[in-house]
């Protein structure tokens, strides 16, 4: 693979940054210094696809995410709504930097959402429903969670292994490193910090157990027919579910 020298700058703030977020998880502000870490994602080298990282400043966001969503009704765009949200003050994050960075991140995600799921997500009372909406969305922004989803969760799921070792990630991480520089070159410290999140997701959103075991997805009906008439292959997300609407 070739070289990626103009990556290098980007990667190396990626790693520094995310070091002193790991260092400082017992503060109040745990995503502070992680600005650069949206600004410039991970690039790969095929069909200009990249890796973005920034799911790092925190978990599953449902309480905002419901707030956010309901200023979104009244607003034109996604930009109006976060600047609304910072007005309201929907994050308890005492600086106003990091209230910034984290309303971008949660607009962000939820304007992955179509329509219809946006509107069943505002308007059900089903928080199984929304958890499910909110790890759809993670998915759709972060390509590594898909991958992770789709190529490690579903598959041991499918195969009926169902505990989710913390070293399952770093092994998918490590492979997909081999096909690319600029992953290869992050530190241990910052894939520490992005497993340790990503796990914190997924237990939010039901994904897994506090025990790290993979758990079957269990929506409603009506949100099961909306995935499956907008985006069908997304069913695959979810452990358990499957196109047909049936339990695999």
């Amino acid at each position: 693979m070739a070289d990626m020298p103009h990556l290098e700058p980007a990667i190396e703030t990626v790693d520094r940054q995310l070091h002193a977020a790991a260092t400082t998880d017992h503060q109040t502000d745990p995503d502070a210094g992680l600005d650069e870490l949206q600004e410039h994602p991970i690039v790969t080298t095929e069909n200009d696809q990249h890796y973005k990282m920034s799911f790092v400043v925190g978990g599953l966001f449902l309480n905002e995410s419901i707030d956010i969503v309901n200023l979104h009704r009244t607003s034109a765009n996604w930009n109006q709504t976060r600047q609304m949200a910072l007005g309201e003050s929907i994050t308890s994050l005492p600086k106003v930097a990091s209230r910034r960075r984290t309303l971008r991140e949660i607009a962000s995600r939820l304007s992955k959402l179509n329509d219809a799921e946006l509107r069943f997500f505002g308007e059900t009372r089903d928080r199984t429903d929304q958890q499910a909406l909110l790890w759809l969305a993670v998915c759709r922004e972060y390509r590594i969670v898909h991958e992770f989803a789709t190529e490690v969760v579903r598959e041991r799921f499918l195969s009926l292994q169902t505990d989710l070792s913390v070293e399952s990630f770093d092994t998918f991480f490590a492979h997909k490193a081999e096909w690319n520089d600029a992953l290869a070159s992050i530190s241990a410290t910052t894939r520490s910090k992005l497993r340790q999140v990503l796990f914190r997701i997924m237990r939010e959103a039901g994904i897994i157990s506090k025990e790290n075991k993979i758990l079957a997805t269990y929506i409603s009906p009506q949100l099961d027919g909306i995935i499956a008439e907008h985006s069908p292959s997304d069913i695959q997300l979810f452990p358990g579910l499957k196109s047909d609407r049936g339990i695999a």
